[in-house]
């Protein structure tokens, strides 16, 4: 799910509420006691954040957006097909997100955690004419501030001209496919203990269970409206949202005892999973979105399990940091023949930040799994922290190499 909301401050313990800044460009969250011990590297950062150069959109510049806190102004609102780039500025006082919609609230793409004063740039390949419709989300809550945006013509897919991104998608579609059974059969084994009573082997498959929805989390938010029904946190919720998934049985397995209706959250949350199963097998993804996936994980990462807020009710944080790791690199794999030709000195350093996060990783396991997040120190919260950053922001330039 998205990033923390500012009325959930009181939710999480003072050391790990999250403060904004930026990563390289990129809008990034890190607890703020760690701000302010990340020191002169953190302020370099922020002194070398310019924008970048502009990525083509439609055969032009990029379209602009500026968002505030009840506004978001579009450059354009219509582009010809192909490869669009929307450059977003947040000129507002709340950290926001952009959304890029199809019919039915289908994410074409997104950017999220764009803090008061930064921008963010999202490249998407919209190959077909069509009506999308805009969204600014200021605070990351609600259906946000939308305008209809209108695609004209048509456009080769990328994946239809190129042989490499051709195979990437088709690599990746795979591994999805692989982890959507998985989860598929694992779901049922969880709500099944569940709703026999077995509170313990319920525990015990929770977190197991739920890394195979993390490793594919940006294809699932594809899909709003199954998205926020399986994995919506208690705090993210809307008023008179219902509470269901696996967070809300999360609570019931470790704060305040199976309930009566938890069975019947179970055979939904099964339900559901099987639905987004479906779905997923129809989705075609491009070679952007395996880009665009593998930098949204690490804010996942980065908005969540750093700040320990994901698994509020079981701490099992680290499982879900590790899966959001392991969905990240089979995207970039995926994509590593385009990117070693294009760009080798990139690959390379995103091969080596991604063994430093996983170093520090496993210097936490515990058994089959991982110690819990309160049972980790502020060290260890900072090096972790600091090592995300380091791998978010090459991260952040794989979409625009794939889009050469």
């Amino acid at each position: 799910m998205g990033g923390l909301r500012p009325d959930r401050a009181a939710a999480v313990p003072a050391a790990y509420r999250p403060e904004t800044r930026p990563r390289g460009c990129e809008g990034v969250t890190l607890p703020k006691r760690l701000f302010a011990l990340a020191g002169p590297a953190a302020l370099l950062t922020l002194a070398a954040c310019s924008g970048g150069g502009d990525s083509a959109s439609g055969g032009g510049g990029p379209i602009t957006v500026s968002a505030s806190d009840t506004a978001c102004e579009v450059s354009a609102t219509t582009a010809n097909a192909g490869n669009l780039t929307f450059e977003v500025t947040n000129k507002g006082t709340k950290v926001t997100e952009f959304y890029l919609y199809a019919e039915g609230d289908r994410i074409m793409g997104e950017v999220e955690n764009i803090a008061p004063g930064l921008t963010r740039k999202l490249t998407v390949e919209i190959a077909t004419a069509g009506t999308y419709q805009t969204a600014c989300k200021p605070g990351m809550t609600g259906d946000g501030i939308r305008g209809t945006f209108t695609v004209a013509g048509s456009a080769a897919k990328q994946a239809d001209s190129n042989a490499e991104l051709a195979a990437a998608t088709k690599s990746y579609a795979s591994y999805v496919e692989d982890q959507t059974d998985v989860l598929r059969t694992e779901t049922q084994k969880f709500a099944d203990a569940v709703k026999s009573g077995n509170v313990e082997d319920a525990k015990a498959r929770y977190a197991a269970t739920r890394v195979y929805y993390e490793r594919i989390e940006p294809v699932a938010e594809k899909f709003g409206d199954l998205d926020p029904a399986i994995d919506a946190r208690e705090a993210d919720l809307e008023q008179g949202q219902q509470f269901t998934g696996f967070h809300r049985l999360e609570k019931d397995l470790w704060v305040t005892g199976l309930q009566p209706d938890s069975a019947q959250v179970a055979d939904r949350l099964v339900s559901d999973v099987n639905a987004l199963i479906g779905k997923s097998k129809t989705l075609e993804l491009s070679a952007l979105d395996l880009g665009n996936g593998a930098k949204e994980l690490l804010d996942e990462v980065a908005t969540g399990k750093i700040t320990g807020e994901e698994e509020a009710f079981s701490h099992t944080d680290l499982w879900d940091f590790q899966a959001n790791v392991d969905g990240s690199k089979a995207a970039v794999q995926a994509l590593r023949p385009v990117l070693q030709a294009r760009d080798a000195a990139l690959v390379s350093t995103i091969d080596g930040q991604f063994a430093n996060v996983q170093k520090l990783l496993d210097a936490t396991r515990a058994g089959d799994g991982f110690k819990y997040y309160t049972e980790l120190s502020q060290d260890q919260i900072k090096e972790f922290a600091s090592a995300v950053d380091a791998l978010s922001e090459p991260l952040s330039k794989v979409a625009e190499v794939v889009a050469q």
